[in-house]
């Protein structure tokens, strides 16, 4: 199905920028990538868009229960994965942008899931479940934030660009099934009333 292989770009996407912004090593194949300077800022668009790599323990916007929490909250976002993909097979004949904001949220929660399954095991700092996410994404809006009162510091990755990107469009063909639906509704109304005169 055309949709998981958009899934699959965007969790390839995801994980290979998360692994450059982190670093890796690959003695075998003679590969040594350093990745950033943890908590550094590196402009990339002026002073909007930096790259700035940390990790964050918890979910969003770096909530974090507690360590005896991990197991559950990575437990809980695979129930959610394995039942989205369920729901994207059994919903082929919904319209393509109810498919394919589903199919960011997907991506977004995938590539987040496997930094939380394995990154603690990979890079040797946590045992499996109990890994941390890269995020990496730092866009500041200094005249809004100053306005909000808040730090303008909010890191993310792609696949919280996704999962934000999806919930957005999933709202916009919600409410565009709703108007087809209310249209189809008042058409057949007038319809029976015709035919009653």
């Amino acid at each position: 199905m055309k949709i998981f292989w958009i899934v699959s770009l965007i969790v390839f996407v995801d994980q290979i920028s998360k692994l450059y912004v982190k670093g890796f090593s690959l003695p075998l194949l003679n590969i040594d990538l350093g990745g950033f300077p943890y908590g550094i800022k590196v402009p990339v668009v002026g002073s909007f868009l930096n790259f700035t790599f940390v990790e964050n323990p918890g979910i969003a916007f770096g909530i974090d229960f507690g360590a005896q929490y991990k197991i559950l909250i990575s437990i809980i976002t695979i129930i959610i994965t394995i039942g989205l993909v369920f729901y994207l097979v059994w919903s082929k004949e919904k319209n393509f942008y109810y498919r394919f904001s589903l199919a960011l949220i997907l991506a977004g929660a995938i590539g987040n899931l496997l930094d939380r399954l394995f990154y603690g095991m990979i890079f040797g700092y946590a045992p499996f479940l109990h890994g941390k996410v890269v995020d990496f994404l730092n866009i500041e809006l200094s005249g809004l934030t100053s306005a909000l009162k808040t730090t303008g510091y909010y890191v993310f990755n792609i696949a919280d660009v996704s999962v934000t990107v999806g919930v957005i469009i999933l709202f916009f063909a919600i409410h565009s099934e709703r108007s087809k639906s209310a249209r189809e509704l008042k058409e057949n109304n007038l319809l029976f009333e015709e035919k009653d005169l």
